[in-house]
C-alpha cells in the first residue's frame, strides 16, 4: 500500500482502490483521478475540492445529505459507524473539533460533528484523525482497530500541537506516525522534525515526515 501526502490534512491512500482524504491544499490542483473521497469535517481547508470529483464521497450524515441534494454521490455515516465503499471499509471516529461547511459561497451552514477515519484496505489499517485534539479514547482506537499508520495533525491553535500528538501516538500504538496539518498557514507552523526526533527519542514509534508529493510504501 501506498500513502502520499499532498499538503495540510490531504492524503492520497492506495492499493487496490484509491482514497483521497480532505482533498484540499494551497492553490488546489489535488488528484482527480481516484475512487473515493473522504471528507473528515466542513472546514474550507478540509472538503476543498470534493465537489469536482465524479467519485463517491464518504461523509458524516449532514454534509453527505446535502452532497446528495446538488447532484453528488455521498455515503453518509456517523461516529461509531462503520461502511464498505468499492471494497474499502471507513469506521468514523470521534474528533475533538468544530465544523461549518463553508463551501456555498454564503455565510456557510452547520456540517454535522468533526470526525477521523480508520480505513481498512487489502488487510491494511490507516488511521487519519481528522482536525482534533488529543483525547484519551484514541486508547480504544488502538484496541478495536490496532492502525499501523496513524496521520496525526501537530499545527496546534486549531488541532492538537505537538506535545499532545505525541502522546496520541503513544495512546495509538501504531508503528508510523506522519504528521500533518501544519505549516500550511503562519498560526500553524512547527517544527516537525523536532516532533520526529523527540518521538522516536522517547518510544519505538517511527515518525516519516513527509514533502508534499512525497509517497511512502507500507
Amino acid at each position: 500500500m501506498k500513502i502520499t501526502w499532498f499538503g495540510h490534512s490531504c492524503f492520497v491512500i492506495e492499493g487496490s482502490k484509491r482514497v483521497i482524504v480532505d482533498p484540499f491544499i494551497p492553490g488546489g490542483n489535488v488528484p482527480k483521478d481516484v475512487d473515493i473521497v473522504a471528507v473528515t469535517h466542513g472546514h474550507a481547508d478540509h472538503f476543498g475540492e470534493t465537489m469536482s470529483f465524479s467519485a463517491p464521497v464518504v461523509a458524516v450524515n449532514e454534509i453527505a445529505h446535502w452532497l446528495q441534494s446538488q447532484g453528488i454521490p455521498a455515503e453518509g455515516m456517523n461516529i461509531g459507524g462503520t461502511i464498505e465503499v468499492e471494497g474499502v471499509r471507513f469506521t468514523m471516529t470521534p474528533a475533538l473539533h468544530s465544523s461549518w461547511l463553508e463551501c456555498t459561497g454564503q455565510h456557510g451552514f452547520y456540517g454535522g460533528v468533526a470526525a477521523g477515519f480508520v480505513i481498512r484496505m487489502d488487510g491494511r489499517v490507516i488511521y487519519h484523525a481528522g482536525d482534533t485534539g488529543l483525547f484519551s479514547d484514541m486508547k480504544l482506537i488502538r484496541e478495536l482497530y490496532h492502525p499501523e499508520v496513524a496521520l496525526l495533525p501537530i499545527g496546534g491553535r486549531y488541532t492538537m500541537g505537538p506535545a499532545e500528538a505525541m502522546m496520541a501516538a503513544e495512546f495509538l500504538g501504531a508503528d508510523t506516525v506522519i504528521p500533518m496539518h501544519y505549516n500550511t498557514f503562519p498560526p500553524i507552523e512547527q517544527d516537525a522534525e523536532a516532533f520526529k526526533k523527540t518521538l522516536e527519542r522517547t518510544t519505538d514509534i517511527r515518525v516519516k515526515v513527509l514533502a508534499p508529493g512525497v509517497t511512502i510504501e507500507i
